[in-house]
C-alpha cells in the first residue's frame, strides 16, 4: 500500500512521543489500531460485495443463456415431433392400404378349395386311361402237402 520502511516508521513513532507524550501515547496507539482495523474491514466488506455482484452479473448471464438454448430445444423438439407425427400418419395410411388388400379368411378359404377342386378335375383329365399291366401272382397251398410230394434237394 505505502512504501513506508523501517526507519520512516521509527522517524514517525518519536514524533509522536514528543508530540503526544508518553501518557497519552498508548491510548493513541489503540484507538488508531482500532480505527485502521474498521478501514480494513470496511475494505474487505466492499471487495466482498464487489465480487458478489460480478458473480451475481455471471450467474445471470448464465441463466439467459441457458434460457435461451432451452427455448432453442424446445423449438428443435416440436419440429421433431411434428415430422415424427408425420411419418406416423403416412406409415398408417400404408398399413391401412395393407390391410384393405389383403382378403378376409374365410374368402382365402373358399378360393383355395376352388383352386383346390379345379386342379383335382384337371389332374384326373391329364392321367391316360391305359390299364396299369398286370401282376403276377402266386397262389399258395392251403394245406401242406404230404412228404411223398416233396421235390427232392
Amino acid at each position: 500500500m505505502f512504501d513506508i520502511g523501517f526507519s520512516e516508521l521509527l522517524v514517525i513513532g518519536v514524533v509522536a512521543l514528543i508530540v503526544i507524550g508518553p501518557e497519552r501515547l498508548p491510548k493513541v496507539a489503540r484507538t488508531a489500531g482500532s480505527l485502521l482495523g474498521r478501514l480494513n474491514r470496511y475494505v474487505n466488506q466492499v471487495k466482498q460485495d464487489v465480487e458478489r455482484d460480478i458473480h451475481l452479473e455471471e450467474l445471470r448471464k448464465a441463466q439467459k443463456d441457458l434460457q435461451a438454448t432451452a427455448q432453442r430445444f424446445e423449438i428443435v423438439a416440436e419440429e421433431t415431433g411434428g415430422s415424427v407425427k408425420a411419418e406416423a400418419n403416412k406409415l398408417e395410411q400404408a398399413l391401412q392400404q395393407t390391410i384393405g388388400s389383403i382378403t378376409p379368411p374365410e374368402v382365402e378359404a373358399e378360393t383355395e378349395a376352388e383352386t383346390a377342386a379345379v386342379l383335382d378335375d384337371a389332374s384326373l383329365l391329364s392321367e391316360s386311361p391305359a390299364e396299369e399291366p398286370p401282376q403276377a401272382q402266386m397262389e399258395l397251398p392251403l394245406e401242406p402237402e404230404p412228404a411223398d410230394k416233396r421235390r427232392p434237394a
